[in-house]
């Protein structure tokens, strides 16, 4: 690319007006869900007799009766043709990050040369996709290539332009899971039954503990001729090199500041879409870094939240070349400025027996305090065993959301640190340290067969809402009547955090309930069993209480004193799936068996490998045939520059006006010749790391011998954008990237 096409590009960005969005004439509420087989349209296009069992399927877990499959697939049928839909396809979400789909028209052929619509039963239920091609970690050869989509019935179907998409899990011929989906589902079930029988203490007409999600989506935009003009960015989704502007966020001006007109625009149309789909958009807002934004939506049902947010990232690409953007999901595209990240708010809610209340007021956070002695008895149990589940498996939930790309973003710029620990805040800690030192004990707590009878007993504070600042540097913090998880990437599924958390906390239930079963059942009064089991584990997960400063490297010392992890290489952090305690309880939780565990791991690996590979790849690449011919062109100038000045001057006063201009051509030899040898020390790792067999080692080479090489040649780099002249530099900077929208 010459500089002139350049400026060119840059000139056509900021000559770029936003796209008039013409909204439909309904209220939002009016055309939310409009492409999406609700619940009215089931009752419209479904009989009575049918509707009525898929709902039992949906909200009570009931068996899916085949025997309705053909009925609700010929209503599914003529809603979406009536929708302009000519195709379906089973929609599921591989472990590649992202989704999949396999159009099939509505057609076959009809016995009499012709062709007829048809969609069976038997196509909405199941289907046989390749499964060859996706990561399956070992689990099936190439030759034996079959794999099943299973329609799941809990997350309802939608139309993406001319096609009906069936949300499924995808497994393997002889069963195992090979998605996010299956595991997510079985996690859900597992800590909501869990859940269910802990809430029994409490409550005992609660017939179902549903686990919410509300994610917050970071993203950047960056203008697509830019974009297609960062050779890094188009194939890896982060700039692999470029100097820091003299200006980007530490003036926190754009931060919630006026939305730039293109970006409304894009937000505009990507809402309209979304809320089409039933995806339930609230928030939006400029975040911290230049030309960064958010969008969050109102909490929903964990495996719905999963879908909406996969379908999410989908739709915010499609929407953003329809205005001249990209949408970047890399968790660090810009070096020395806030990452994105997925912020997965989590929490459970119990849902009672209607008592002539609406659903709300039937329905309990079990992570909110309440009015009574009893009902914070049960606020106190819900949160010290989330502490118990995050403290037993926080290497667990720190690879759950470790990758290639979001290492990068841990630890700086507002994000938390690889390090999983959770902030309570001062009253929540104060009320636990009580707890602990018996200063609370059985006697201020009372269950009453009626929960409207209250106490008011002075020891026991009002627990509404935390009373302390926020910490961002908290991986997992409680805020008021919830976690936020804050670790998860911005490009990641959510599924992968979820799947590890929702698993842990399902193993620390039962653990409290049979402890405190085993005491009950010595004769110890129920309340008093509670306590003393709170206090134990109060005890047990302390080291995972941290309100300190994560950065600092004061914490990474005391958290390694107090046992928790610590690890650094992201290829090491996997491991933790196959640790002893994460095989046994993902298996007492009937979430995932060894063999899955064993093949998901190859599967990080792997992709861990071929991210870092494609990135050395480039890397190379832009060194080779970018950065080195714009420099010593330039070199070459300054060459001429000091020849003409001895030609004009004197030697002495020639030697003296040509002196800055020789410290240049010097540095510049010497950083070039720095980077051809980088950059062959590169692609030996490369060569070396790729004759090692085993994929786990092989990743473990990339990460200690590839990435340093590559963090070598960008430092060269990014000096030598800053002494090469702008006019002759190829590719568009940070300047130019985060400033023009």
């Amino acid at each position: 690319m010459s500089s002139n096409l350049r400026f060119q590009v840059v000139e056509e960005a900021f000559k770029k007006q936003a796209i008039e969005v013409v909204a439909p004439s309904e209220r939002p509420s009016e055309y939310f869900g409009k492409r999406v087989f609700t619940r009215q349209k089931m009752y419209k296009y479904l009989p009575a007799d049918v509707y009525a069992k898929l709902i039992d399927v949906i909200d009570n877990g009931a068996r899916l009766d085949r025997s309705i499959a053909d009925a609700v697939a010929a209503g599914m049928k003529q809603w979406a043709q009536e929708m302009g839909a000519t195709h379906y396809t089973h929609w599921f979400q591989p472990l590649t990050e992202g989704t999949a789909e396999k159009h099939d028209a509505f057609v076959e052929h009809d016995g009499k040369g012709g062709m007829v619509e048809n969609f069976s039963g038997k196509l909405l239920v199941q289907q046989e996709p390749d499964a060859s091609s996706f990561p399956n970690g070992g689990i099936r050869n190439t030759f034996e290539a079959r794999g099943y989509s299973a329609w799941d019935p809990t997350s309802p179907v939608f139309i993406i332009d001319d096609t009906l998409c069936i949300p499924t899990i995808f497994i393997s011929y002889t069963g195992e899971a090979l998605d996010y989906k299956a595991p997510l589902l079985r996690a859900l079930h597992a800590v909501g039954k869990a859940a269910k029988d802990v809430c029994q203490y409490f409550y005992d007409d609660v017939q179902k503990v549903q686990v919410n999600l509300g994610w917050e989506q970071e993203y950047f935009l960056v203008d697509e001729g830019l974009y297609s003009a960062r050779p890094d960015l188009m194939l890896t989704g982060r700039t692999l090199m470029g100097h820091e502007s003299a200006k980007n966020q530490q003036m926190d001006d754009h931060y919630f500041g006026t939305i730039p007109d293109r970006v409304q625009a894009f937000m505009k149309d990507l809402e309209i879409q979304a809320l089409e789909l039933a995806i339930p958009c609230k928030t939006r807002h400029n975040e911290v870094a230049p030309n960064q934004f958010e969008l969050a939506p109102i909490f929903e049902e964990c495996n719905l939240a999963v879908d909406h947010n996969m379908l999410l990232m989908s739709l915010m690409k499609k929407v953003a070349r329809k205005h001249g953007f990209r949408v970047l999901l890399h968790e660090k595209p810009f070096d020395g400025i806030n990452g994105s990240g997925k912020h997965n708010n989590w929490s459970l809610t119990a849902n009672r027996a209607a008592r002539g209340g609406s659903q709300q007021e039937n329905s309990i956070l079990l992570h909110a305090p309440g009015k009574t002695p009893e009902e914070n008895l049960r606020f106190v149990t819900f949160i010290v065993e989330t502490l118990m589940a995050v403290y037993r498996h926080n290497g667990l939930l720190k690879a759950s959301i470790m990758s290639a790309t979001n290492a990068h973003r841990l630890g700086g710029n507002e994000a938390p640190p690889s390090i999983i620990s959770s902030f309570l805040g001062t009253q929540l800690t104060e009320l636990l340290d009580h707890i602990e030192s018996e200063k609370l004990n059985s006697s201020l707590f009372t269950l009453h067969a009626s929960l409207k009878e209250s106490i008011d007993i002075p020891q026991i504070p009002d627990l509404i809402v935390d009373n302390t600042d926020r910490n961002r540097t908290s991986p997992f913090a409680f805020t008021g009547n919830r976690f936020e998880f804050r670790a998860p990437g911005s490009s990641a599924n959510c599924a992968s955090a979820m799947i590890a958390l929702n698993s842990a906390m399902a193993e620390a239930l039962q653990s409290f309930k049979k402890r405190v079963d085993d005491k009950i059942a010595a004769g110890e009064n129920k309340v008093a069993a509670i306590l003393d089991v709170l206090r134990d584990d109060i005890k047990t997960c302390k080291p995972v209480r941290f309100d300190g400063n994560g950065y600092s490297d004061e914490w990474v010392v005391e958290a390694a004193r107090r046992g928790l992890d610590v690890e650094k290489s992201c290829p090491v952090i996997f491991e933790h799936y196959l640790d002893p305690e994460s095989i046994r309880m993902f298996e007492s939780t009937k979430v995932m068996n060894r063999k899955e565990l064993e093949a998901r791991n190859e599967v990080k690996w792997e992709m861990y490998v071929k991210t870092v590979q494609i990135e050395a790849r480039v890397m190379g690449d832009l060194s080779m045939n970018h950065i080195i011919p714009v420099s010593t062109h330039y070199q070459s100038q300054l060459i001429k520059n000091v020849q003409g000045m001895n030609d004009v001057f004197s030697p002495e006063r020639a030697k003296r006006l040509s002196m800055r201009n020789m410290k240049l051509i010097e540095e510049i030899a010497e950083r070039t010749e720095r980077i051809e040898s980088l950059v062959e020390e590169l692609t030996e790792a490369r060569r070396v790391a790729n004759r090692i067999a085993g994929i786990h080692q092989r990743a473990i080479a990339y990460h200690d011998t590839v990435c340093p090489k590559m963090e070598a040649i960008r430092n060269e780099c990014d000096h030598l954008e800053m002494i090469v002249e702008d006019g002759l530099w190829t590719l568009p900077k940070y300047r130019e990237l985060l400033f023009i929208r």
